[in-house]
Order: C-alpha cells, then structure tokens, then sequence
C-alpha cells in the first residue's frame, strides 16, 4: 500500500512538472514559428488553459502506468522495471504534447520529435529490443505513410509521416500495424462525424492526433 500511495505521489509530482514544462515547450514553439500556424488568433486562450489539460492528462495516465508497472506488481528484476517505466511515462509525456499541439494549432514540431526519437533509438539496446524489427518499422511506417499522403492529396500531412516513423521507433512493426490501423479507422469515424456535423473539409483531414491517442491506449492496456 505505502508503495502504491509513492507512485501515486510521483505521478502526480510528474504530472505537474510535464505540464508545466510541456505548455511552456509549447508556447515557445509557437512562438518561435508562427508562420506554421493554423489558429494563432486561439493562442492567447490556449496559453492559459494548456498547463492544466497537460497536467490533468498526464496526471490520469502516469498514475494507471505507474499502479499497472512491474514497479508496482513487485517484480524480480526492479532495475529493469523502473527503466521499463521511465521509458514508458516519456512516450506518453511526447505523445501527449504531440497530440495537444495538433489539436490546437495543427501542428507537430520536428523539435520535439527529434527529441523523441532520440529516446526511441536509446529505448532499443537498453530494454533488449529487436533493433532491426524496429528500425523497419520507422522506414516502413515513413514510406507507407509518404505514399498515402500522396494518394490522399495531402489528407495525411508531413506531421503524420514522421510522427508515424517515430513511434515505428518505439513500438516495432507488430504494435506500430496496430496502432496505424486504430488511428487510420478512428479518423475515419471522426470525419463521418464532422461530417454529419456539417464541418468544412479543411476539419476532416485532421488524422494526426488518432495516431497518438492510439498509441497512448496501447501504452495502458
């Protein structure tokens, strides 16, 4: 129990820290690249309710990763356990900033995926993973998507693409079929969606943030 209520104590202390530190990631981003903007007359507003969706967000996942980890559970290899974590709660910290930003603005940084896929590659040798089946997932991931950006007439943006090769990274072909298909069909349901909403085009080629969303679910279960 004691254990538990620690874990809960550092996810939340976590939670608060990646909020603040994601929203202000964030605003600088903007800042520094305005011009990529779709919406820079929502920022004002955005600036001020960001902290809290991102300390709110990650305050629920860190928690269930943290009271669901071999950390929790007791495992034999505690070492490996906390490493294991470590990795997972900075998935879903870049997930999350991903998809918040995506969702105000439309946008992905390349320096925050740069970052994040820094970690993927780090991930690789230190959690024993197969490096080759992961590194075919990134190119694989990268091509396909390059291809159906092409089909789509730009439905699936640049954003997709490399948000797609980075969690290719991470996750290895298997997860990454999985989550490419729960956000490719997510995105879909949402267009049909807007779509009886009577919303523009424009709003339904927005896919970006299923893939993350997708991702983070896989993350828990």
């Amino acid at each position: 129990m004691l254990l538990k209520i620690f874990l809960i104590l550092c996810a939340i202390a976590l939670a608060v820290s990646g909020g603040i530190f994601g929203a202000r990631w964030a605003e600088l981003r903007y800042a520094a690249e305005r011009s990529v903007l779709s919406f820079p007359q929502r920022l004002a507003a955005q600036t001020k309710r960001r902290p809290m969706i991102l300390a709110g967000v990650y305050g629920l996942i860190f928690t269930w990763s943290m009271l669901t980890s071999g950390v929790a559970s007791g495992a034999d290899s505690l070492g490996f356990a906390i490493l294991t974590l470590l990795f997972v709660l900075a998935f879903q910290f870049f997930l999350v900033l991903c998809t918040v930003t995506d969702f105000e603005q439309r946008v992905i940084f390349d320096r925050m995926l740069v970052p994040f896929a820094v970690l993927g590659l780090l991930s690789l040798p230190l959690l024993g993973r197969v490096v080759s089946d992961h590194l075919l997932a990134a190119v694989l991931g990268f091509a396909v998507f390059l291809a159906l950006a092409f089909l789509t007439h730009g439905a699936i943006g640049g954003g997709d693409i490399k948000l797609i090769a980075v969690l290719g990274l991470w996750l290895g072909t298997d997860q990454l079929l999985a989550v490419a298909i729960a956000g490719l069909l997510l995105g879909g349901l949402a267009a049909l969606v807007l779509l009886a909403m009577g919303r523009n085009q424009k709003d339904l080629s927005n896919y970006t943030p299923c893939f993350p969303l997708a991702a983070i679910v896989l993350t828990m279960v």
